[in-house]
């Protein structure tokens, strides 16, 4: 506690020998910082650029990659500074922003999935419909729902977390994620309630949708013509895997404060910086070799001359 300032500052105590391997882990974390930033901003560009790709799909492709790309400058600047610092600490202030903005981009994360799974089932299982269904204007709806919602539901228990007696000031995690709640005196039934009920909303039902899309998909295009089957795998596969990916990442999280004491500190550390890193990273690969069209402006863009 700062009594000059009335700050309340937090250890960040999820390093391992971070005075031994400062550099190391600050030019690993930087590189990877300046990758996720290009491959995933390259995408968006060619996106932008081409015509062809100014579709709803891509539309939402775009937006994912621009939320892997917040999602990791949320992360990566503290890690940078942390690296290079004597001491890893951060405002509780700041860490409850910080906890506001990563939980927020995540919930927004599924629901850009679950749009992308609905506009998949209507391209696939209502072709005729669909230039009716996908206008701009329910995109536009789409994309600012998936980032209000999900910013609007996490900001209740980070702002009720402002008031919170703490009994702890050192967060066993190198960025503020769900173990913040171990820092607090008291967590009460009411506030996991409210939490369960917001992980419900912008986790588990837009992953019962995903999932309910993709099965109908499945169904109606094992009825129809092989290349109807050809199109639903090109453009669905990118997607259930990217969801399984962060699923899984997602769910690790959401364990790991209730099993923190099981896990040794490198392995907790090794855990927690993938997933930041892996996913970011998988994304912008997933994308940029199995859809076809982004594949093909990709190779236009680096290999110019073997284009005929």
């Amino acid at each position: 506690m700062d009594d000059e300032f009335n700050v309340t500052f937090v250890t960040l105590g999820g390093y391992v020998e971070v005075d031994k391997y400062r550099y190391i882990y600050f030019i690993i974390i930087f590189m990877v910082y300046i990758l996720i930033i290009c491959s995933n901003s390259t995408i968006v560009y060619l996106i932008c650029i081409h015509q062809n790709l100014h579709e709803p799909m891509y539309i939402f492709i775009a937006a994912l990659l621009i939320n892997s790309v917040l999602l990791s400058t949320v992360i990566y600047p503290k890690l940078l500074i942390d690296f290079l610092s004597e001491k890893q600490i951060i405002s509780y202030s700041a860490c409850l922003f910080q906890f506001h903005i990563f939980y927020s981009l995540g919930g927004s994360e599924f629901l850009l999935l679950a749009a992308m799974a609905y506009d998949r089932y209507v391209s696939i299982c209502k072709p005729l419909q669909y230039p009716t269904i996908m206008r701009k204007t329910t995109v536009s709806i789409f994309l600012i729902l998936a980032w209000l919602l999900p910013a609007s539901q996490v900001a209740v228990p980070a702002g009720l977390s402002a008031n919170k007696k703490l009994c702890s000031f050192t967060l066993k995690a190198v960025f503020c994620n769900n173990t913040v709640y171990k820092l607090q005196c008291v967590v009460s039934s009411a506030q996991i309630i409210h939490d369960m009920v917001i992980l419900l909303n912008i986790a588990l039902l837009p992953v019962l949708f995903i999932l309910f899309t993709y099965t109908r998909i499945l169904i109606i295009s094992y009825r129809s013509s092989r290349e109807v089957r050809k199109k639903a795998a090109q453009t669905c596969l990118p997607h259930l895997l990217v969801l399984i990916n962060f699923s899984c990442l997602c769910a690790y999280d959401v364990i790991t404060v209730q099993l923190e004491s099981d896990f040794p500190k490198t392995v907790r550390l090794i855990m927690t910086l993938q997933i930041v890193m892996y996913h970011p990273l998988f994304n912008p690969i997933m994308y940029g070799l199995k859809m076809k069209e982004i594949s093909k402006h990709l190779k236009r863009l680096f290999f110019p001359a073997k284009i005929i």
